[in-house]
């Protein structure tokens, strides 16, 4: 399958609240990256596994049924955000957003590039991208494309798969502290527990640590940490992992190219700073710090958070 094995995709991963949104939107507005406008969330209920309890479908890597016609795959991407936009944008979080998209040409371009292509699980991941790209009429373009991100949460547990299937991809996994994770988390309308939130952000960086010793040239660990405390190192660093080259524009946060204020409302963290993410820690009392710790111990000192605790 030449069309997957020469497509480059840069898929994010995070834990909820982790900081996947915000590095998203950094590598938005380079000059060699297709940016998906919102996460691109690829899962659909077929995807069923040992993990399937704690991690809901939309954001797990697809499956589709064998016999499947080329549109009912495209229908089969659970893709809320990005559908609810183009269908009903006044109930989309994003709907001040300046995005103007043709569906129809969009599902009509996946189609057409599948039925060139062929099926497989690769090539229908790869067209979900090319023709969202392809129909996005207020893209902000600069003609050196090379490569396409996406950003779906914890789709990290899926690495192997997405590395199978695209042998020049990469899987970006982005680690924040868990208490300034979880502090975010609970301002959500319907957070997980302390003790399930806990539990599933250690599991999800155990996960991380054998794929980055699994596909240690495809699969990267940032942490948010060291991306707000000095951006240029930490986006450079990246910028060499994943094979583009250096742009200012890897400072700022961005949409189609456009500098955000603050990243909200595409992500919980508002702005990427090293004072907002402790003062965000320091939300939680001295009793939830501990129960966090108490279940993540054993994980954080692999990233320098038994330090931080």
């Amino acid at each position: 399958m030449a069309y997957q094995d020469d497509f480059r995709l840069l898929m994010i991963s995070a834990m909820y609240e982790n900081g996947g949104n915000t590095t998203h939107r950094f590598l938005d507005g380079h000059p060699e990256l297709h940016v998906y406008p919102f996460e691109s969330q690829l899962g659909n209920a077929r995807q069923t596994d040992f993990l399937s309890s704690l991690y809901p479908f939309k954001y797990r890597y697809p499956d589709f049924p064998m016999g499947a016609s080329a549109g009912d795959c495209y229908e089969l991407f659970f893709d809320e955000e990005f559908k609810t936009v183009a269908r009903n944008p006044n109930a989309s979080k994003f709907r001040n957003a300046d995005f103007e998209i043709d569906e129809k040409l969009r599902k009509k371009l996946y189609i057409s590039i599948i039925e060139r292509e062929g099926m497989s699980r690769g090539n229908l991941v790869a067209a979900f991208f090319e023709a969202t790209f392809k129909s996005w009429l207020n893209l902000n373009k600069s003609g050196r494309e090379t490569a396409c991100v996406g950003y779906s949460p914890v789709i990290g547990f899926d690495a192997d798969r997405i590395l199978g299937d695209f042998p020049k991809g990469h899987v970006i996994h982005v680690v924040r502290n868990p208490w300034s994770g979880y502090a975010d988390t609970i301002k959500r309308p319907f957070p997980l527990s302390i003790e399930r939130y806990s539990w599933t952000w250690a599991m999800m960086q155990h996960h991380a640590l054998v794929y980055a010793g699994k596909f240690p040239d495809r699969f990267h660990i940032l942490r948010f940490e060291d991306l707000v405390a000095d951006r240029r190192a930490t986006m450079g660093k990246l910028a060499e992992q994943v094979k583009i080259g250096w742009d200012d524009n890897l400072l700022e946060p961005s949409w189609n190219g456009k500098t955000m204020d603050q990243v909200y409302p595409w992500g919980t963290i508002r702005t990427p700073t090293t004072e907002a993410n402790i003062a965000t820690m320091n939300e939680l009392d001295a009793r939830q710090k501990a129960a966090i710790k108490s279940i993540t111990a054993l994980v954080l000192p692999h990233f320098g958070y038994d330090k931080l605790a």
